[in-house]
Order: structure tokens, then sequence, then C-alpha cells
């Protein structure tokens, strides 16, 4: 299901954790500020979840990934349409952050986790144009 686009502007707060959802990934970061003319939000990312279909069977024969969750708290910060995001729920993200920090290093591939987080970007920006020109007002 989409979210309400355009007219809707959550709330949102500094250091607040929201949740980027689409498809079975969810992309969850924290608010670094809102910029409320714009209607964007700037958010620094935290990290990627795959659900258990989007890592299955289809996948398997490419990917030998362990986990269903990237980190990417050591990459760039993404400037998006405020829209797109809602409140992250904290039973939701803290038992993802304590398994995100019980990955041992070979799980924590900053390369792959960009190029997944890339592929989710692509994969929004594609399925909301109309969102997207906002940046140009």
């Amino acid at each position: 299901m989409k979210p309400v686009l355009k007219n809707f502007i959550p709330n949102f707060q500094s250091s607040q954790i929201v949740c980027l959802e689409y498809g079975n990934t969810c992309l969850y970061a924290e608010v670094i500020q809102v910029l409320e003319t714009r209607k964007m939000c700037w958010v620094r990312p935290l990290l990627l979840k795959l659900s258990t279909s989007e890592v299955g069977c289809e996948n398997y024969q490419n990917n030998l990934e362990k986990s269903n969750l990237w980190d990417l708290r050591d990459g760039a910060d993404l400037v998006w349409p405020i829209c797109l995001f809602r409140e992250a729920i904290d039973t939701e993200f803290i038992p993802l952050l304590t398994e995100l920090e019980l990955l041992d290093s070979q799980e924590k591939n900053l390369q792959i986790s960009h190029q997944k987080l890339q592929h989710f970007v692509r994969k929004v920006w594609q399925a909301y144009p109309d969102v997207f020109p906002l940046i140009q007002d």
C-alpha cells in the first residue's frame, strides 16, 4: 500500500527514528532536520531490513548473505520527501538495532550494504515519480 503523498506532512523531530517501507524492505533512519518549506526530510540511514521473501528462494543463487539486515550507519545521508516516511515504533526498531550489533564483522560488508541501499532508493524513486518534483519547488 502506497502512503498518502504530497499533502501529508508528518511532524517529525530531530533524532527521531523513521521508517520508509517499500515492497519487502524497510529503511530505518534518524531524522537530522525537517525541511518544512520544501516538504523534505534530511535523514541519516541506520539499517535496511529485507523481509524473508526478499532474501529467500528467488535470490538464493545470487546471494550468499547470512543476514537480512544491512548496516548503513557509515554511509551518506539522504534528503527525501517527508511524506514517504512514517514514525518508527521503538519496539520494532530496538530489536533490529540489537540484532545488527550482534552481526560479526564478516556480515557487516559496507559495500554490499550500500549497494542494497542504492537498489532500494532506485525502486522507491521509480515507484513515486510524482513526489520527487517537489525537490525543484
